[in-house]
């Protein structure tokens, strides 16, 4: 989703809904991810004493294969996220989100919000005991009969 957000930097106190789901087709070009269905992003921009906020949840399914026993699972995750956002900067400085043209790709950001905050390893349940490293018995169904 593309946002013009022209009206709300000229205009003090403008506000923005953003409601919508990131493309199934835009989620397939994040690789090493599979989601299990759309991706919801809700929230708004605000234009509060000329300093523009986006303020936004994204929720979404993540199909994912245990870093421990190789099981697959499907994990749901909700995140809270706000940026300042700003026409241009002099300096470097990642606590804002520069728009050039006025244009705010939503979904780029969302992709890249997420994709910060997402747990590096995954795991099917908190206390998953994993496979066996000498016969590979997924160790939270049976127990094995190794000596190692």
């Amino acid at each position: 989703m593309v946002v013009n957000l022209k009206q709300l930097y000229n205009n003090v106190g403008e506000k923005q809904i953003v409601d919508y789901s990131v493309d199934s087709e835009r989620l397939n070009e994040v690789k090493g991810y599979s989601f299990g269905n759309p991706m919801t992003v809700k929230g708004t921009i605000v234009n509060r004493a000329g300093v523009v906020i986006l303020s936004y949840t994204v929720d979404f399914t993540l199909n994912a294969v245990c870093d421990r026993c190789l099981a697959e699972f499907k994990s749901n995750f909700s995140y809270d996220f706000e940026h300042i956002l700003v026409r241009s900067l002099n300096t470097d400085n990642d606590e804002y989100i520069v728009t050039d043209s006025d244009i705010l790709d939503m979904d780029e950001l969302v992709i890249m919000d997420i994709l910060l905050q997402i747990p590096s390893k995954m795991l099917c349940k908190e206390n998953c005991k994993g496979l066996c490293p000498h016969c590979g018995t997924d160790l939270n169904y049976n127990e094995c009969n190794c000596n190692g």
